[in-house]
């Protein structure tokens, strides 16, 4: 074995256990991604500079807002897992389908579920929804981030197979004896290091002043960083390779690179938030 080969430092699953109640590395990225991301919005809409008008959402509707879109992450990322990724065998264990700490989330589906989750709650209180969508989006790298972050600890969505002589190559316990790529790793880095930063690049630049555009570049920006990250992925071995060595998450991740650029072009075109022009008399 190479000397620089990597042994996956296996971790305790459980991350903290008080008598009965049990709370894993996977629930703790999500609490945690959550609380954070809260955090964070809750001072974007404290800046009214950064929309050059008044925020469109009060801090008590951000407030109630944060129950709303927790619900559609984890209902739309269970029913995407298992439509897209394991339909058949849930079709067979239909009782597993709400067993969720046995793991199966899919990212493409929590989308969709924190979408319907944005329209519902925007038309109910009479939010733009394409703004309610920025701030939403601004924040989610940091739960993109501790997601994959779970997933390394977890010994889960491992990479493929590495060349040994890569010197972060590692074995892991579930993954054979050959080195594989950290691709939980990269695509921490990916999905949340280099999206977090810029959307908040973007945003210092007075994007959020364009409603849509940080929606529109968080969606088209995570497509692509996904579809990197899936060349060093293994695919689910439920799935493997499809159409000419494509992967489920790659496929998925086209139709947003396409529907981001619609919505940043939109945007682009929308005349920006702000006081009015002065007429010179």
């Amino acid at each position: 074995m190479p000397l620089l080969l990597i042994d996956f430092p296996v971790f305790n699953p459980v991350a903290l256990a008080l008598g009965p109640i049990v709370i894993r590395w996977y629930a703790l990225a999500y609490i945690v991604g959550i609380v954070l991301g809260w955090v964070y919005a809750r001072s974007l809409i404290k800046k009214d500079r950064l929309w050059g008008e008044p925020a469109p959402i009060t801090l008590p509707q951000l407030d109630d807002f944060i129950l709303w879109v927790t619900i559609g992450i984890i209902v739309g990322g269970r029913t995407g897992y298992v439509l897209f990724y394991n339909l058949p065998f849930f079709i067979e264990h239909p009782s597993e389908i709400l067993e969720l700490w046995k793991g199966g989330m899919s990212f493409h589906g929590g989308f969709l579920g924190c979408v319907a989750a944005v329209m519902l709650f925007a038309r109910r209180n009479n939010i733009s929804i394409l703004s309610l969508g920025d701030i939403t989006t601004a924040v989610a790298p940091i739960g993109l981030f501790l997601g994959r972050l779970a997933n390394f600890i977890n010994s889960e969505l491992w990479g493929r197979h590495a060349d040994p002589s890569l010197p972060w190559a590692m074995i892991f316990p579930n993954g054979g004896p050959l080195p594989r790529h950290p691709s939980q790793l990269y695509e921490a880095g990916l999905e949340g290091i280099v999206l977090f930063t810029a959307l908040a690049i973007m945003i210092r630049m007075g994007a959020l002043k364009r409603p849509g555009l940080i929606l529109g570049s968080f969606i088209a920006i995570y497509g692509i960083a996904r579809i990197i990250g899936e060349h060093f992925r293994e695919p689910d071995p439920q799935l493997g390779f499809l159409w000419g060595g494509l992967t489920m998450g790659m496929l998925l991740s086209v139709p947003m690179i396409i529907v981001g650029a619609i919505i940043i072009t939109a945007a682009v075109r929308r005349r920006a938030n702000g006081p009015a022009p002065t007429t010179p008399t």
